[in-house]
């Protein structure tokens, strides 16, 4: 069942792959794509869905609180990778982002079909507390790897932007006029079938030969320690059925696709990165369906 409602993404993924392979719109077309993706369409989509969909924060601090336990985990566990003598430097720095960061394209995709406008809403919700979280832990490794200006590299992130003024919103009660709020929902639809078909582009596998053991670690933080701790925390905190849907198949999605475009601009091992997004894109399509069907046995 879980299988079926994900097919029609995994598809554009795949469809993303075989135009890139197989058709002249070859990788520069999709490096152009990515950019438009991760510069415009998708910080669009997270201001609007923040906006659009208002916080409670008192009735939502549980379902926080799990997302950012989920992520903070994934982030100490991939930190901690480092002290692993023989790790080498720029590989960790550029690939320990994929162990906590996540794909927002697959969970807002996933979401309505999962469970309707509870579902999305709750989705947003951990987006918009998890990605400066996410943008913070995947920055500060390679600002400090490569020598750039950590703050500066914050200040100038579009998905932090885009998530703190989605928030400022929110909490200001800012309801957008029809036609600005029609036009941004529309710029940012078009942020999840390109955003997909673009991880599909992407899919690139062998520099992962570079630094083998890192990349079984860091996947395994991905998608089996961190599912696995959303089932624990759901049977342990008292949240809804569709928040305990949400936490677990937001644990269990795969690493974002714009990790490679943050280690190619800050000097990283990007096609490393590009093999994790890789190999984790193709361990999603059977993480989450499996994190989504050990909830319902727990259920």
């Amino acid at each position: 069942m879980h299988l079926a409602l994900l097919l029609p993404d995994f598809a554009l993924i795949a469809a993303g792959y075989l135009i890139c392979q197989h058709t002249a719109l070859n990788r520069p077309v999709w490096e152009a794509a990515e950019r438009l993706v991760y510069y415009l369409l998708f910080p669009v989509l997270l201001f609007g869905v923040i906006v659009r969909n208002p916080l409670q924060p008192t009735a939502m601090v549980s379902l926080s609180a799990s997302g950012l336990a989920v992520v903070g985990t994934g982030v100490v566990l991939a930190y901690a990778l480092r002290a692993v003598p023989g790790v080498d430097a720029r590989a960790h720095a550029s690939g320990a982002q994929t162990a906590f960061r996540f794909n927002s394209y697959v969970g807002l995709a996933l979401a309505e079909r999962l469970g309707g406008a509870p579902a999305v809403a709750a989705i947003a919700l951990l987006v918009s507390v998890c990605v400066p979280l996410c943008n913070v832990a995947a920055v500060w490794p390679l600002a400090r790897h490569g020598g750039h200006g950590y703050l500066r590299e914050l200040a100038r992130n579009p998905l932090i932007l885009a998530t703190l003024a989605g928030l400022a919103g929110n909490l200001l009660g800012l309801r957008l006029p029809e036609v600005l709020g029609t036009t941004l929902h529309r710029i940012g639809a078009a942020a999840l079938p390109l955003g997909l078909m673009a991880v599909g582009a992407g899919l690139r596998l062998g520099a992962l030969r570079d630094a083998p053991r890192l990349a079984a670690a860091l996947l395994g933080i991905r998608h089996l320690v961190l599912p696995a701790l959303a089932l624990v925390i759901v049977t342990l905190v008292d949240l809804p059925p569709v928040q305990q849907l949400a936490v677990v198949a937001f644990a269990a999605l795969p690493t974002a696709s714009s990790a490679y475009v943050l280690a190619a601009r800050l000097g990283g091992h990007a096609s490393y990165v590009a093999g994790l997004v890789s190999v984790s894109t193709l361990l999603g399509m059977v993480s989450i369906p499996l994190a989504l069907t050990a909830l319902h046995w727990l259920g």
